[in-house]
């Protein structure tokens, strides 16, 4: 019977350290970048998403992508877009991983990877140029 015992005690420990190992190992989301870093934002009406573009390295290539709920939006005086959205965003693109933030608690730990190896394309958004220029 000690036996039994023991060899339970030894593969609990070694379930453990398995699992903290693969825990360790896990893919970790980076903090949302400063608004420095920001080089473009568009509001994506068919997700109700306002999506803010970053470029952490600075050469003006996307590399960090923020989508938040948009809870109203209306235009203002000038004719221009005014978005009330929420102050967490809800989903986040980063190093060819799409996250997810159910809490919408901002990246604290506890948001979920929702698909790996994924790239993000900005052309669905502004797919169009109309003199030379884009739309």
């Amino acid at each position: 019977m000690t036996i039994r015992v023991l060899v339970s005690i030894v593969s609990f420990f070694l379930s453990c350290g398995i699992l903290a190992s693969a825990a360790a190992m896990a893919p970790t989301l980076l903090v949302e970048p400063d608004e420095d870093t920001r080089i473009d934002e568009v509001y994506d009406r068919e997700s109700g998403l306002l999506l803010f573009f970053y470029s952490i390295k600075g050469d003006g290539e996307i590399d960090y992508v923020s989508g938040r709920s948009v809870v109203q939006h209306i235009r203002s005086q000038y004719g221009n877009p005014v978005y009330y959205y929420r102050e967490h965003p809800l989903l986040y693109w980063w190093n060819h991983m799409m996250w997810t933030d159910p809490g919408l608690d901002g990246v604290n730990g506890n948001e979920r990877l929702y698909e790996e190896d994924i790239e993000f394309d900005p052309s669905r958004y502004k797919p169009c140029v109309f003199n030379g220029q884009a739309c």
